[in-house]
């Protein structure tokens, strides 16, 4: 038997793979890595997600020009080839536990750029599972946020008002974060190293 998705699961899944296509767009070699631009089902529905594809590509465009963020992620890049070390970095985008319509979009724009740094790491087998686990985090973690919050549909208002300002003063928390971990991870990967020596 199939699985049915809530509106706003569905909105969520296509939602992610349009931004993730976007993102991967103009970059050699990452024809075919996603699903084509999936519709929703009714008419309805692909307003949201055009609408919301839009505001985040304008979030997008400001989180790109925030160099500690991306230097952050481009030094991940590498490191993000499974699950629990992806989902690390992922749960640093909402280290305080607060959940918000921003961080969901910036969220979103890691998933994205974290895909575009495989690609052009030549690790392009690893796009489809940065959705994939983006998609969990997203259904596990994020989903019933969303839907008690009023669904996607609510998100319009506090999305269309995100001043560059409150972006980057966002994407400035988080790479401190992102950081620490990047610390950790090498850390641990050196103590590892080192365990197994002795």
């Amino acid at each position: 038997m199939a699985c049915v998705l809530t509106s706003d699961e569905r909105v969520g899944v296509v939602l992610l793979n349009r931004v993730m296509e976007d993102q991967l767009a103009g970059v050699p070699s990452s024809e075919g890595l996603l699903l084509k631009s999936e519709k929703m089902e009714n008419e309805h529905d692909e307003k949201i997600v055009t609408q919301l594809s839009e505001m985040i590509r304008k979030i997008a465009a400001a989180l790109e020009k925030d160099k500690v963020l991306n230097d952050t992620i481009d030094g991940m890049a590498g490191k993000l080839s499974d699950k629990t070390n992806y989902w690390r970095l992922v749960e640093n985008v909402f280290a305080d536990g607060h959940v918000t319509w921003e961080r969901i979009a910036v969220l979103f724009y890691v998933a994205g750029r974290v895909a575009v740094k495989m690609v052009i790491a030549h690790l392009p087998q690893y796009v489809k599972d940065i959705l994939t686990w983006t998609l969990e985090y997203f259904k596990s973690k994020l989903l019933s946020w969303v839907q008690e919050n009023g669904g996607w549909v609510s998100s319009f208002s506090e999305l269309a008002r995100v001043p560059v300002e409150r972006m980057n003063s966002l994407s400035a928390q988080t790479p401190v974060t992102l950081l620490i971990f990047i610390g950790g991870v090498l850390l641990g990967s050196f103590m590892w190293k080192l365990s197994g020596r002795t």
